[in-house]
């Protein structure tokens, strides 16, 4: 809940997507998606980071989760965001078509397997050489002591 807050407060949220129970209007799901300083051959490219993606334990594995994510995604790439980068289970996000090989050669503190990107333009990647992929200030905040 802080990182969302402190998200909105920074100005860096650009897309949140909430689900609901349409019988008893109780909150299913949320997906967040914020801005990212991505650079790729020195010139910047249209980025949002995935996080967090939440659904109560109730309506877990109803599909609630993947619903959130492919509209948010789709929102995006229509609003023509290039990258989308998410920090998790490969496993999990890999069945969106995220790819730890699309997130590497970025420059990012979270750079790893777990660090994947996904093209949001016909699967297009921008060519050149990889920057960096800076997620927002407040996710440098989440491991600190509030």
């Amino acid at each position: 809940a802080r990182l969302v807050q402190q998200l909105c407060v920074d100005g860096d949220m650009v897309l949140t997507l909430v689900a609901d129970d349409e019988d008893s209007g109780e909150l299913a799901g949320i997906v967040a998606f914020s801005r990212m300083d991505v650079e790729v051959d020195g010139k910047v490219i249209a980025s949002v980071a995935l996080a967090p993606v939440a659904v109560v334990r109730h309506y877990r594995r109803q599909g609630v989760a993947e619903a959130l994510i492919q509209a948010g995604l789709a929102h995006l790439g229509d609003a023509g965001a290039m990258l989308c980068f998410v920090l998790g289970d490969p496993a999990y996000y890999g069945r969106f078509g995220f790819s730890a090989d699309w997130a590497r050669g970025f420059a990012s503190p979270y750079a790893g397997d777990y660090l994947m990107a996904l093209p949001l333009q016909g699967g297009a990647m921008p060519c050149g050489v990889r920057g960096r992929a800076d997620h927002a200030a407040a996710f440098a905040q989440l491991g600190q002591a509030q």
